[in-house]
């Protein structure tokens, strides 16, 4: 018999004219997935109004290292503010360059081709749920910071300008609402599901733990060899390094999960 409560997962956790080169931009190649031409000036350029972001921060405009935008906080060196695949294609840049890989390195370690790579450093892509985690993953970081929205005091964020990653094997979409800070480690998502396949999520890094609050239709739960049914409401915590699959139970299913790493 299965007890209500909330679920799934999510978190955890590549540019030029000579690709291999971790040091120089991507110079266009297209691919499948997502990501943000890089916007910022390159090395540690920072904003006119001075409020630049540390390279593992939320902005995600820099060309390179900590490169950021003319603002500061996800806008391009005109002021525009970046789409979510250009904040995508910067971040995805600034963790490769700080990690010291090339790109074909970083598609090798992620199980993608580097046309495909190249192209979400350029923003030309459109990415999966399952390439991101997986370029977390080559990354060593958590996929927070490769969705990276910039920060404020108090922001408003509406969640059709917020990246969103959907899944290839289920109709399921994940959009990060608030990254950990440095001083934290939990990451906030916005998820919506529909009835149909449901969506596996292999074991996060030891320790992390989700937790689940559902907000409109109903969903399943299944970790740890059990299953729990979710209603409008509802909450659930579960450790999040297990194997663990989200199942929508009714149309227009959503829920936020918060998702702790120690």
């Amino acid at each position: 018999m299965t007890s209500r409560s909330n679920v799934d997962s999510l978190n955890d956790s590549q540019g030029g004219s000579d690709p291999d080169s971790p040091a120089e931009a991507v110079d266009g190649q297209a691919g499948d997935e997502a990501g943000p031409s890089a916007s910022g000036a390159s090395g540690s350029a920072h904003s006119a109004s001075g409020s630049a972001h540390s390279a593992s921060g939320a902005s995600g405009s820099g060309a390179s290292g900590s490169a950021h935008s003319a603002s500061g906080s996800g806008h391009s060196a005109s002021g525009t503010a970046l789409s979510p695949s250009q904040q995508i294609a910067a971040a995805l840049k600034r963790e490769r360059l700080r990690a010291g890989l090339t790109l074909s390195e970083v598609a090798r370690r992620a199980g993608i081709g580097k046309s495909t790579m190249s192209g979400l450093e350029t923003g030309s892509g459109n990415p999966s749920l399952e390439t991101m985690w997986a370029l977390a993953a080559a990354l060593d970081i958590p996929l927070a910071r490769l969705l990276d929205p910039p920060p404020h005091e108090v922001a408003l964020q509406h969640v059709g300008d917020m990246p969103s990653l959907p899944s290839t094997t289920a109709n399921y979409v994940a959009t990060l609402i608030s990254p950990s800070p440095t001083n934290a480690r939990r990451d906030v998502y916005f998820i919506q599901a529909e009835p149909g396949e449901p969506r596996e999520s292999q074991p996060h890094p030891q320790g992390t733990i989700e937790h689940v609050i559902l907000g409109r239709g109903a969903a399943r739960i299944e970790v740890l060899g059990k299953s729990y049914d979710l209603g409008v409401g509802d909450y659930l915590t579960h450790p999040g390094d297990q194997p663990h699959r989200f199942t929508a139970l009714a149309p227009g299913t959503n829920a936020v999960f918060v998702v702790e790493s120690s």
